[in-house]
Formats: C-alpha cells, structure tokens, sequence
C-alpha cells in the first residue's frame, strides 16, 4: 500500500543474519539483513530458519556504523497517542540497540572502552522523551502543506516524501532510503511533542491535536548551538502546529520558533550567564537571507517577535536582529521587538496583552488553514510568527501559546463550536486541558534542548504568575546551570553522532575520545572541595581557643575561595565540552 509503512513487525535473529518480517495482513515481506557483509535483501516468509529466536519489533529506527561495526537500532515498545483523522500517532518508549558482530575480540582496549562510550551516547539521545511516529500518515507536513500535493506525491513513501527537516532517523535510514523496494520497512520518526484531545464546548464535540517538530539541522544542546549555520538553519528551530477537527472540518495555526538568525555564539564558562559574542568577520547578511529565503518559500510572510531584553548583554543582539532586518529590507518580514522581561518585571503578566494587541491585525491578515468536509480549502495561512528569545524556549513559549489561542477563538466561531461573543477562557474545562497541553510542549522543547523542564510554565498553566511557580523556575534553573557546564558536550557529542555529523572510523589511530585533560581540571576542583571541607571541620571541631580555630578557618577558607576563584577565571577549561564536531562546525 502506497505512503504507509508496516505496523506489525518480528524481528528473527540468528547468528548470520537478522530477518524483519512483515505481520500485516496479507504481507509476505521479509527484509534480510546479512550481519557479516551488512547487505539488506528483500524475500519472503519461507525464507526465515526455524531456528531463528524471534521477537515482536514496532519499528526500524535504522542502522549506525561504530567501532565494533553495525548496528541494527529498532522500537520495542510504543503508546497510543491518539488517532489523527482515523490514522494511530504513536510514541516510541523503549529501543534496542544490536550489534552486527557476534564477539568483540577484534577489538583492543581502549577500541572496546570508545565503542561503550559510543553506544552509551546513541542510548543517551534514545533516553530524551519525545519520539512520535505513524505507519500511514505522513507527521512531519502541516495540513496546509499536504493538501497542496500531486497525486503523485501521494503515491510516494513515507520516508521519501517526509520534510527531511524533521525526520531525526534520517541519517540512520541511509542504508534503506537507497533501495525503494524496502521503503515500507523505513519508519520516519519526528522529534518533539504530540498531543491529541477530545474536547467539548456547548455540548459539541472537536478534537484538538498539538504538534511540535523538531528541525535536525544545527540541532544540539542550549550553549553549544546558537545562531546559525552557513546553511541558513537556526539553532532549535521547532514548527509547532495547532490542529482543529470538527464534523469533517479541519484547521491549523502553524508557528515557527528559531534562534536569532546570526552567526553568534553563547560557550559556558561557568558564569551563570555566559556573554552572547556575535561574531565579528562573519557575512551575517548572507547566512541571514539564507534562512528568511526558505523560511519565505516554505511559510510564506515572516512576522518576527523578538522577545530578548533590549539591556544589558542580550541587547546587542537585538539590534543587530533589527540592523539586520532593515538591511534586508523584505516587504515579506516585519520585525517587532518586545522586552518580555521588562513589560513583565514584578509579576505584570497581564502586560503581555500589549503585545497581543500590537500584533491582532496583522495575525488576523496572517488568518489559519482550513479546509471543509469536502476537502475543498476555505482559507489559507499566509505566514507564520517568527518567535524567539536566547534559548527560543520559556518566553517563546508563553507568546506562542497566547497567539495560539487567539487563533483557535476565530477558528471554533467560524466552525459554529463558540456563540458569537462567547470567549474561549470562559470554558473552564477546556482552558484546563489547552494550559497544561501547552506548558507540557514547554516541558519537552525545553528538556530536549536545555535539560530541564521550562521555566514560567506556572503562567501557562494558571494563566497567572505564582510563588511556587517562582521558585520551581530557581530549581530549574541551577540543574540547567549544572548540566550546561557539567554535561552537555557529551549531550551534543550523542546528538552529532546519532544525527551523522559525526561518522565513526574504527581505523582512525587517534580517537576523540582519548583526548587528554589538563591536569588542573581534575586537581582544582579537589582542592577546593578539601579546603573547605577543612574549614567546616575547623568549625565543627574547635580548638582549644578561638584564635587558633580562627587561624584554622581563614587558612582553609582563604584556599577554597581562593581555588574557586582559579576555576572561575579559567572556566572554559572545566567545562564540559565537545569533542566530535571540530568547533567551526558547531560555533
């Protein structure tokens, strides 16, 4: 069947190859894969030995190349999401990574030790929540997008017809992307958020779907990928789409979410905030047209909302944001910059309305796609809110979540769900399931490129700003603080290497791995953890005069203040940083 993949897969194992086996009705497919000579075969059931031990597979994430060799990477388990138009969403919630080979004596030591280092990154981006897929619709369009295809686009397979922006596995199905007859084997797998409700406003009955799609270009981690590349893709670039269905009805509210589309860079050095540092001999005209010109093509009209502080060390960003827009001077891009943080201080939240109101004609000329019973399409979007602050995460979130919702008001009055006049947060029961929908969407952008929960979910979810809210946003904060300088160059080396930025050469003499650290990185930090260690000690154990305790005290405190000091002044040094992608490639 064309444009679907198989839904019910057994995988058969034996020591020369593996055998996927097709379990839909009436299929006889079986994709052999030979684990000495890697070549990947179609044939039939009768082909498979008996001898064979067999489990039941949803799904073949792809294949990756390591230092033992390949590996075969499948879905063993998955959650109903929901059903999308009489298509099952599902979520991937448990993998299996197996290796080709059958022993690893080939190896030597430290092969062996880069090789577990190697698998422990793929598992480590497996382990991040949020993978979606779908064996008969296509996750990675918009609505919009697929109701203006050729039939022979229809007739394509899922992972040939798939943006490629938000395919993640797409490196990984390289092998089978290059043979078409076993395409229906190639599951494309978005990343990101889906969620799906069935709701009720006046006793009528809609579904509403939200969705989030990752890009896997210049994806990473919050410091290490800023900006953009030559390329023209931005850093965390999400598409998120709002869906309405309605007795045969459908609309959609696309927004578009991306770093601040210059060549910038934000490396941790243990401060709390890093200085942004906009690079100085770079052509940002040219990488920035390139991004607009896609987003142009592929969008239509850009409404950008700059949410960054128009002070302090995020304000030559903004002005170099709005230089840049004014240089390029496109009756398609208007600029708008909103200091969120200063409109808000002291909890006025309400002041977000200000915002709302500047930009109410031009979302209403932007309108939403929709589309009648019939299929007959009624209205389309003309182009998309371009939001970002400087992680394109917490502030990003709650703008997005207001104009979202301003849509959907016009979108369920003109499908006869709201009375004229009726506004949609007077329905207590649905604005419940809209609040946490969205902040849960908060939750998963921001610990798939931050890594923690958001931050201000509180308003999301309350629609006020709360103590608690507060002081979760401080917890937040220090375990982002920590994983950022402490984690996170090994977070974006599993996402290099899990995307094909990185290829493995198991006869490269010199790993990666194996780069050696100066000794102060492991010195430092354990004399400072000694010396005051020390000086609690002194306190807890006093002698037998306060002066000589106090000798004590200053002396060790003296040191660990002292060393702490040292480790702040050379914090790039004690950072952790990556070490598969050369720096250009990630700057």
């Amino acid at each position: 069947m064309a444009g679907t993949t198989y839904e019910r897969l057994k995988l058969h194992t034996t020591p020369e190859k593996f055998y996927v086996e097709a379990c839909d009705d009436g299929a006889d497919d079986v994709l052999i894969i030979d684990r000495v000579s890697t070549e990947v075969t179609l044939s039939v059931k009768k082909d498979i030995p008996p001898s064979a031990v067999t489990r039941p597979i949803f799904g073949i994430l792809g294949t990756i190349h390591l230092v033992a060799g390949n590996y075969l990477m499948v879905i063993t388990k998955k959650k109903k999401i929901g059903e999308f138009f009489n298509h099952v969403i599902w979520k991937a919630t448990d993998f299996d990574v197996l290796s080709y080979k059958k022993t690893m004596l080939h190896l030597t030591d430290i092969q062996l030790q880069d090789n577990k280092t190697f698998l422990a990154m793929i598992n480590h981006v497996l382990g991040v929540d949020g993978f979606y897929f779908s064996t008969t619709y296509d996750l990675t369009h918009t609505l919009q997008r697929l109701s203006n295809t050729s039939p022979e686009f229809q007739e394509m397979s899922l992972l040939e017809r798939a943006d490629q922006r938000f395919v993640w596995n797409g490196h990984l199905l390289r092998e089978l992307s290059a043979q078409p007859e076993v395409h229906r084997f190639a599951l494309p797998v978005l990343h990101g958020f889906v969620t799906m409700h069935s709701c009720s406003v006046n006793g009528k009955y809609f579904d509403w779907i939200l969705i989030s799609r990752r890009s896997c270009f210049r994806a990473g981690v919050r410091y290490y990928v800023r900006g953009i590349d030559s390329e023209g893709h931005a850093a965390n670039f999400i598409e998120t789409e709002q869906i309405v269905h309605y007795n045969g009805s459908r609309a959609s509210f696309v927004q578009t979410r991306g770093s601040i589309p210059l060549y910038w860079s934000q490396r941790p050095n243990l401060k709390y905030k890093p200085r942004p540092l906009i690079n100085k001999v770079a052509n940002h005209l040219d990488g920035f047209q390139r991004h607009f010109d896609s987003q142009v093509i592929i969008y239509g009209r850009q409404v950008i909302i700059n949410l960054v502080n128009q002070k302090g060390s995020e304000k030559p960003l903004e002005q170099a944001f709005a230089t840049m827009v004014s240089s390029l001077a496109s009756g398609m891009i208007r600029y708008i910059a909103f200091d969120f943080h200063k409109e808000c201080k002291n909890m006025r939240w309400d002041r977000l309305s200000i915002l709302l109101d500047q930009v109410a004609e031009m979302q209403d000329e932007l309108s939403y796609f929709l589309v009648d019973p019939a299929g007959k399409v009624v209205t389309n979007q003309e182009g998309v809110f371009r939001s970002n602050c400087m992680d394109c995460l917490d502030r990003t979130n709650v703008i997005q979540s207001l104009l979202a919702r301003r849509s959907l008001q016009a979108q369920l009055q003109r499908l006869g769900v709201l009375h004229v006049g009726q506004k949609l947060e007077e329905q207590d029961e649905f604005e419940k399931i809209y609040k946490n929908a969205w902040a849960d969407n908060a939750n998963a952008c921001a610990k798939q490129y931050a890594g923690t929960g958001a931050l201000k979910t509180d308003f999301t979810r309350t629609g006020k700003r709360t103590q608690l809210g507060l002081i979760m946003d401080g917890w937040n904060s220090l375990i982002r603080y920590y994983k950022n300088n402490f984690s996170d160059g090994f977070r974006q080396d599993s996402i290099d290497l899990f995307l094909g930025n990185y290829s493995v050469d198991e006869l490269d003499s010199h790993s990666p791995l194996s780069v050696p650290r100066d000794l102060k990185f492991l010195a430092l930090p354990i004399i400072m953890v000694v010396a005051f260690s020390m000086c609690i000690i002194c306190l807890l154990m006093a002698g037998d005069t306060w002066t000589e305790t106090l000798a004590y005290v200053l002396f060790w405190g003296v040191a660990s203040i002292g060393t702490f000091f040292i480790i702040l002044y050379n914090g790039k040094d004690f950072v952790d940083a990556p070490r598969l992608v050369q720096k250009e490639k990630i700057d």
